[in-house]
This record gives structure tokens, C-alpha cells and sequence, in this order.
């Protein structure tokens, strides 16, 4: 698998990416939850967006969306580019 690589992303790639990734943008006034983008590398190195949602009371993460980003819309693949 390449960087490259497209099709289904599965949970097992959405749980790689999150336990080595890095928050890269942070919405704390998000509603009903406060939320961050986060950017990790599945273990073959596929490169994913996972926007999630933290629910405090309930001690409970929520995925809101999962994407491979476009590299040419993201300086490798943590900041936007201009």
C-alpha cells in the first residue's frame, strides 16, 4: 500500500491513524462537543483526516468523519496550504 492509495477506509486504518496521530486543528467551541482534527499514517503508511468530538460527561470520543487529504490542498498533510 502506498500513500497513493485510495478505496474503503477501514476501522482497523481510522484506530492505526488515531493511536499515532497528532491534533493539527482544534474547534473548542464546537456544539453540542468540543472537537479536533486529527492527522495520522494507517501502518502502511496511508495518510487520514479524522474529525472527532469529545463528550466530557460521557468520557466518549465521537468520529465524526474519516478522509485520505488531497496533497495538494495540505503541506504534508498538517497544515492548509494557502
Amino acid at each position: 500500500m502506498t500513500t497513493e492509495e485510495s478505496g474503503p477506509i477501514t476501522d482497523q486504518e481510522v484506530y492505526a491513524a488515531i493511536c499515532g496521530g497528532e491534533a493539527i486543528e482544534s474547534y473548542p467551541e464546537d456544539k453540542p462537543y468540543p472537537s479536533a482534527l486529527i492527522f495520522g499514517n494507517t501502518l502502511h503508511s496511508r495518510p487520514l483526516h479524522i474529525l472527532c468530538a469529545y463528550d466530557s460527561e460521557a468520557n466518549q470520543t465521537i468520529i465524526i468523519t474519516v478522509y485520505q487529504p488531497d496533497a495538494s490542498r495540505w503541506e504534508q498533510y498538517r497544515r492548509r496550504k494557502r
